[in-house]
């Protein structure tokens, strides 16, 4: 590679010179002698020409584009909880790619093997058979799936895609330390550290000739495609998700979208007919091959686990029955049973004819009673793994603990031997890590990921890099914590840009028609619109309240601004988003405003919209474009500044609120604009028109119905042009000052006006009229006749009538009336949606912990 520039031997010392690899293990940068390695050298050139300053903000640049992206991973236990980003390294580990070949010939001769391993237990179980495996290693394990014996696998590849996670002996050969064949995660976070990194070094990643990614994610389209049951343009894949409580959600959200596949959830899917089907709004569609993302036993609760909510009823017959495909194969779990590596070479020969290119660590199953006493002998210097334990999650190092756990871990393995696993503890291998302006080695774990071609198995070019960030963990774990990062397998030429888009190979058509919304993402694209305008609505408000607010305790002290005051809390109040209305809050309506501003826990809190905004985007995170998501995070970070330091005073909560309006109006905005008008926006559309007209009507009802003197009323209208955002309009159509008719004409009558009732119902007729329909034709359903019995009312109403006060002169009985009307009808319209489209059909699920989903 070139050089940018002369530096000292070894590296620009402003980086290195503190940098001392761990004693008893391998350094990917520096050699046990401190030498730096050749390959290395371009890179600490390129950073050191960057400088302190250079580095620093493109560390910056990286965590900016990792927020705005809304890069995620949940760490069970931290407080973050869903919104904990990912952390990620700026340096990638480096490795060469004559290394990388050798290594890749190792990564594909032992998928294959795990494959033929997978096919020889669901099928004629020859190994058991011939004792070259324990029966009771296999079916005592809780990843053993009896059910799914005998399930014939097109292709006779069940083992679609899986993971192989590696550490490196001091001497540098590569070893197997665990393999993911379930559902195998970081594939998606991988391909977002390149991302991030070819875009905060472009010039850096271009020059190093690092190998290109896309053709995996080829590879993986193609393979699902094979695999679907119904070959052709009607065949359908999905991505199966747990939901947004998983951890890694994001990227099963980003792998759908990078993929092109629907993401799903079990509530969305069916088994009919001994099919797998989408249920959509309007039918149902059948789906063919399932990327899934939930674990074996999860899958489903007739066979499997009886209490899981995850899953789909009937699946495994539906697999049974060869009409839909999954990726990987259920019961795959299997090949994670750590016990399994003591059996591996002898396995390789038997099935292969090959010796094992990829060793693993040296490893014990306690089950064999020459490998327990060999345990037990050097039990100290051993790790423990619990066999059925989750991947990752639990392990015990017999040296590190207390006598009396000591001697009752010996007296389990003793009693169940079965259970337990030993292998041999092996220093993890070290890669450098920019701490402050220092580069400090780290323990480093690599997780490679390879896929099933027609022939074979494709291995992505480099992987997932996980780092711990104390120098002494014993365990390296994304549940536990640390840093991502990316690995650069370095060609020795330019490398072909690649990419998903187009491309003559993909086995798909040009052009496939778009998926219907399932019953459960409409409800939340519904929502969305509803909250999103909620919260809008409530900043308007309150901006106007907290402003007449602090005129009058400065140097306007009117009764008519105090009247003002009152009403326009008392519409607060009314609209469920203030705690009452005791004498307190009459006296001092500040401590009251400002909880609502700030407070979490305040019943019908701007915060509390704002979390619900969250959680229903988060929940439809694949159907919301790049730019809409980083306005998400946006209005996130000024909820956060909300809760972490709220305002104590009111003027403050002015200055929070104002780039608050500004963002939620542009997420309305890009939702509208960025998405395709389809049957998703619809629903976005429908709930932000119901909520605006619902906030509209109240609005004006609780300001416009009670007559009062002419000062009085004009400090109302200003107020309420000023919520609804329609002052300019008003000043330049009507000249003749502050009107009550004039004011209805506008907000009340004018279809013109985004901000009118008239407008909502006009949108409202619009969206609905395009929403499926099980109506027999000429039929008009519910949901028409309130949008039209509302919008004619709206239509028909006479202005100078609805202003004219009864008898007494006190109250507009007419419009309180005709307001009051059209939200009983606007409330009964979100009823009939949610009765048409959102209600989801019950599922056969045991009454076993059931989580009972609260209303919205």
């Amino acid at each position: 590679m070139p050089s940018l520039t002369a530096v000292p031997v070894g590296g620009p010392p402003e980086l290195i010179d503190h940098y001392l690899p761990m004693s008893g293990g391998y350094d990917e940068m520096r050699t046990a002698d401190g030498e730096l390695r050749p390959h290395w050298q371009y890179f600490l050139d390129a950073l050191h020409r960057l400088g302190p300053s250079g580095i620093e903000s493109r560390w910056r640049e990286a965590r900016r584009l990792i927020r705005d992206n809304g890069v995620t991973y949940n760490v069970y236990g931290d407080s973050q909880g869903m919104s904990r980003p990912w952390e990620l390294d700026l340096l990638p580990v480096l490795i060469r790619s004559d290394e990388w070949a050798q290594l890749e010939r190792g990564l594909i001769q032992r998928a294959e093997l795990l494959n033929q391993l997978l096919l020889d237990l669901y099928g004629p179980r020859t190994l058991i058979e011939r004792g070259l495996l324990p029966a009771e290693l296999i079916d005592a394990y809780p990843g053993y799936l009896l059910p799914c014996h005998r399930i014939q696998i097109a292709g006779d590849r069940p083992l679609v895609n899986c993971a192989v996670d590696l550490t490196r002996t001091p001497s540098g050969a590569w070893r197997v330390i665990g393999d993911r064949t379930q559902s195998p995660s970081g594939s998606g976070y991988a391909l977002e550290n390149r991302v991030v990194l070819s875009r905060v070094m472009p010039s850096l990643f271009r020059d190093s000739h690092v190998h290109r990614l896309a053709g995996f994610y080829r590879t993986m389209r193609r393979a699902m495609t094979r695999l679907a049951p119904r070959h052709g343009p009607a065949a359908r894949s999905v991505v199966l998700t747990p939901g947004p409580s998983n951890e890694a959600y994001f990227e099963h959200a980003y792998l759908a979208n990078y993929l092109g596949y629907s993401l799903v959830q079990g509530a969305d899917l069916s088994v009919r007919d001994g099919a797998l089907w989408l249920r959509t709004l309007g039918r149902l569609e059948r789906i063919d091959a399932v990327l899934r993302r939930v674990d074996d036993s999860w899958c489903d609760p007739l066979e499997l686990q009886e209490d899981s909510q995850l899953g789909i009823p009937g699946l495994v017959q539906a697999v049974r029955a060869g009409n839909v495909t999954l990726a990987n194969a259920l019961g795959s779990g299997v090949l994670e049973h750590p016990g399994l590596m003591a059996f591996l070479p002898s396995l390789c020969q038997h099935l292969l004819g090959e010796d094992l290119l990829l060793p693993d660590i040296p490893t014990w199953w306690c089950g064999n009673p020459e490998h327990r006493a060999r345990v037990l002998d050097d039990f100290d210097a051993l790790v423990i793994k619990p066999a059925g334990n989750p991947p990752g999650q639990r392990c015990l190092f017999p040296g590190q603990m207390e006598a009396t756990a000591r001697a009752a871990l010996i007296d389990q393995i003793e009693t169940e031997p079965h259970r337990f696993v030993a292998q041999e503890y092996v220093v993890p291998s070290t890669s450098p890590v920019l701490i402050g302006r220092h580069l400090e080695p780290r323990p480093t774990v690599l997780r490679t990921f390879l896929v099933a071609e027609e022939e074979g198995y494709a291995v992505m070019p480099g992987g997932l890099s996980r780092v711990a960030l104390e120098r002494d963990t014993p365990m390296i774990s994304n549940r536990l914590g640390g840093l991502g990062k990316d690995t650069w397998v370095m060609a020795s030429e330019p490398e072909r840009q690649e990419t998903l888009l187009g491309g003559a190979d993909l086995l798909t058509p040009a052009v496939i028609q778009e998926s219907e919304v399932s019953s459960r993402v409409a409800d939340n694209l519904f929502w969305i619109g509803r909250y999103a305008e909620r919260a809008e609505g409530m900043v308007r408000l309150l901006r106007i309240t907290i402003f007449k607010l602090s005129e009058r305790q400065g140097y306007l002290r009117s009764d008519d601004t105090a009247r003002c005051i009152n009403v326009l809390l008392q519409t607060l109040t009314e609209q469920g988003q203030v705690g009452g209305s005791t004498q307190r809050y009459r006296h001092d309506p500040t401590p009251e405003l400002l909880a609502l501003v700030a407070d979490p826990h305040h019943v019908g809190s701007l915060p509390q919209t704002l979390q619900a905004l969250g959680l229903a985007a988060w929940s439809v995170r694949e159907r919301l474009s790049a730019d809409t998501w980083r306005v998400v995070n946006e209005i996130e970070r000024h909820l956060h500044a909300l809760t972490r330091n709220p305002p104590t005073e009111i003027g403050r909560a002015l200055d929070e609120l104002d780039p608050l309006v500004t963002a939620l109006v542009a997420f309305s905005a890009l939702t509208h604009e960025n998405m395709t008008h389809n049957e998703g926006w619809h629903f976005i559309e429908a709930g932000r028109r119901l909520e605006r007209g619902l906030n509209t009507a109240s609005l004006l009802r609780r300001t416009l119905s009670q007559v009062g003197g002419e000062h009085e009323e004009n400090l109302l209208i200003e107020a309420v042009l000023s919520v609804t955002d329609s002052l300019i309009t008003y000043r330049r159509r009507y000249q003749a000052g502050t009107r009550v008719g004039a004011l209805l004409d506008l907000v009340f009558r004018d279809e013109t006006n985004p901000r009118s009732l008239a407008y909502q119902f006009v949108q409202l007729e619009r969206v609905c009229r395009a929403m499926p329909s099980s109506e027999p034709a000429g039929e008009r359903s519910v949901i028409d006749r309130l949008i039209l019995q509302s919008l004619a009312g709206v239509r028909l109403a006479e202005i100078d009538r609805l202003i004219r006060p009864e008898r007494t002169g006190v109250k507009r009985i007419a419009l309180q009336r005709m307001l009051a009307k059209l939200e009983n009808q606007l409330t009964a319209l979100s009823d009939a949606l949610t009765a048409q489209y959102f209600r989801h059909e019950e599922q056969p699920h045991a009454l076993l912990g059931r989580a009972v989903r609260g209303p919205r």
